[in-house]
């Protein structure tokens, strides 16, 4: 034990000499529950920190769990967080030097993170997006300085820059322990889309860490894990022109990307199939409904997600500790970093002053002066901080108890488990029906069990739910003194059967044609659902590949008038057919054109005027053509409804 004792000592005595701030340290939480997970003891627990230079420069100010203002990079370290990861665009400024936002993340924004990262004895991920402001999987654009370039010039010039951005990183004294040669490449990277190109890049950008820091882990970058067969894709391209890397690196937000059981099983594929290490390069979750800037957030309660957390400071910790654990449980699992834990709101009391400091010091997701760089989206929607709500420090700068699972996690924290939130209820009910609230509902515990629990609804009314017509409503009930809420959707009389495909299947439908589609089946994904948790979906590659229609009888009818629509969405269509249709006794009676364009753009098809008679036989659907563009055509068919008139 002595020795043991010395050998620490020792160690940190060494790291001190060599300009680390090190200090023995323990992490404990009277109140936060936490499972533990087995981890090797080199798993990465990272944090993506990339906007706190700009916020300070606005004044924002950080504190310990003391509640003393401190380094929020030291706060980071002493909560268990081992990595931090920072994002690295090209040239963030317009020609007057006016930043695009989003942290106005260049390399000298990495150097100045880097040599506090190394203050505290954490290694540095740099995550090169090569682009001028943010690359995802909708947006890679190349950087001004690089446009009009052969892909070979391209290729020179991003290794150059990486070259000299990591001699920059080195000069400082920054511990560079991963390099990404780009951001959630997703069939494209700086502008480029087919993946002899990709390769060259990402190729450059490999040569680069190998040469200026041999010792540091090459990884790349994709998201949608939830879409099993292009990561299988990405994988096998990668290997085909047989690219030095070391990671294959996933985004997961657990309320867009499906489930940890599936994240798991891909990247394990992955791992297995080519020896490589995998990890996840992203994740996050909100702690609040609550808003702190003015500007509104992207996951709310109102937002279309998968919601398997409440949005409380334990679900937030229960969240990233079950990321933990389906990353630590895969083949060849390394790490998970956190995704901006830091970014909080600037602290103004108006949006007006708070929209001052986006525009200036660039703390908003992007300025108005992305506009000449980026006119289609940070051009037309500029503005603050839309994931305030997911950092793991309130407003005002003091870290929240979730902070404490990176330290907590490897040995559990067995608290007293209590009741954290309310599970909320969701109800559709036909307009002529009765209409019943349920009588319990789900306590959910610290430990994300759920206990069933009486409760008591303060505020309906159901005369007017009764004879308000379609609308939506939200009741609000006390559950053993702890708020209730009950979403009630009143809905005309709907003759479809499975109209949103809540079944998880397509019963009641028949599908006709689709052969040799990659992907025809009904998806469990409410962030792409119009309406609940499922959907068709289609996707397929090949050019001309997409065809196919999807129809139902429809039972039960009146002699009467009735209408019929259907809701699409999609992109990559390129040249299309899309229409929605109406049979009557085998004939078409009617059609109604539609169309895909982007992501979550919903083409609603409406045909009014049907008229049935005794005896006929109804059959509605909608037929799908697409020549393909680009990754091939997709598409998402949800809400169909056949009501009278």
């Amino acid at each position: 034990m002595k020795n043991t004792v010395c050998i620490i000592l020792a160690l940190a005595f060494a790291l001190c000499a060599a300009g680390c701030e090190v200090e023995l340290r323990s992490v404990s939480s009277d109140t936060l529950f936490v499972e533990p997970v087995e981890l090797p003891e080199d798993f990465i627990l990272g944090m993506d920190a990339s906007c706190v230079p700009a916020l300070e420069a606005a004044g924002v100010k950080y504190h310990d769990f003391d509640g003393s203002e401190a380094d929020v990079y030291k706060v980071l370290r002493d909560s268990g967080v081992n990595y931090i990861r920072v994002r690295v665009w090209v040239d963030p400024y317009d020609s007057d030097g006016n930043g695009y936002g989003g942290g106005n993340c260049d390399i000298e924004n990495a150097v100045e993170i880097g040599k506090r990262a190394a203050r505290y004895d954490m290694k540095l991920l740099v995550d090169f997006h090569y682009s001028d402001f943010w690359a995802d999987p909708s947006k890679q654009m190349t950087p001004k300085a690089w446009e009009g370039m052969s892909i070979d010039e391209k290729a020179e010039a991003l290794y150059a820059y990486t070259v000299d951005s990591l001699k920059a990183l080195k000069r400082a004294g920054v511990d560079v322990g991963m390099v990404q040669v780009g951001n959630e490449t997703n069939g494209a990277m700086c502008g480029e889309k087919i993946w002899m190109n990709i390769y060259k890049l990402m190729d450059a950008g490999s040569r680069a860490v190998r040469e200026v820091c041999p010792g540091a882990l090459v990884a790349v970058h994709f998201a949608n894990p939830e879409k099993v067969t292009n990561y299988q894709d990405y994988a096998k391209k990668l290997d085909y022109y047989q690219l030095d890397y070391d990671v294959f690196a996933s985004s997961y937000y657990p309320f867009w990307h499906g489930t940890l059981e599936n994240l798991s099983a891909v990247l394990s594929d992955v791992a297995t199939t080519y020896g490589k290490k995998v990890m996840v390069a992203e994740t996050s979750y909100a702690f609040t409904n609550e808003d702190s800037d003015f500007n509104g957030n992207t996951i709310s309660s109102e937002s279309a997600i998968v919601k398997n957390y409440p949005f409380t400071v334990q679900g937030q910790a229960n969240c990233v500790r079950d990321v933990i654990n389906a990353v630590a449980n895969t083949a060849n699992g390394i790490g998970v970093f956190y995704w901006e834990g830091t970014w909080i709101s600037t602290g103004g009391s108006t949006y007006e002053e708070n929209s001052a400091m986006w525009e200036e010091l660039g703390t908003g997701w992007a300025s108005s002066h992305a506009a000449e760089y980026d006119p289609d989206d940070a051009g037309r929607y500029y503005g603050g901080n839309a994931v305030d709500n997911q950092a793991m420090f309130d407003a005002e700068g003091y870290p929240l108890e979730s902070l404490k699972v990176f330290g907590l996690v490897r040995g559990g924290n067995p608290v007293e488990i209590r009741p954290d939130a309310i599970e909320d209820a969701n109800l559709t009910i036909d307009l002529n029906g009765d209409i019943i609230l349920p009588e319990t509902v789900n306590v959910v515990m610290t430990d994300n069990s759920r206990q069933a629990v009486p409760v008591e609804w303060l505020d309906a009314d159901y005369a007017a739910m009764s004879s308000g017509g379609v609308a939506k409503y939200e009741i609000h009930g006390d559950a053993g003194g702890m708020e209730a809420v009950c979403y009630v959707s009143m809905v005309e009389y709907n003759f479809i059967r499975n109209y949103s495909f809540e079944t998880g299947d397509d019963t009641g439908w028949t599908v006709i044609g689709g052969e040799g589609m990659d992907e025809l089946y009904v998806e469990n994904k409410p962030a792409d659902s119009l309406t609940g948790e499922y959907h068709y979906h289609f996707w397929s590659a090949d050019e001309n590949s997409v065809e196919f229609a999807l129809e139902q009888t429809v039972e039960g009818l009146n002699d009467g008038t009735y209408s019929y629509s259907i809701s699409i969405m999609g992109g990559d269509g390129g040249e299309t057919e899309i229409y929605a249709y109406v049979k009557i006794n085998g004939e078409i009676a009617a059609t109604c054109p539609m169309e895909i364009t982007v992501y979550n753009s919903w083409d609603t098809a409406l045909i009014e005027g049907i008229v049935f008679s005794e005896g006929d036989v109804v059959t509605v659907g909608i037929f799908v053509k697409c020549r393909g563009a680009g990754n091939g055509a997709w598409g998402k068919i949800d809400d169909a409804l056949f009501n009278s008139i």
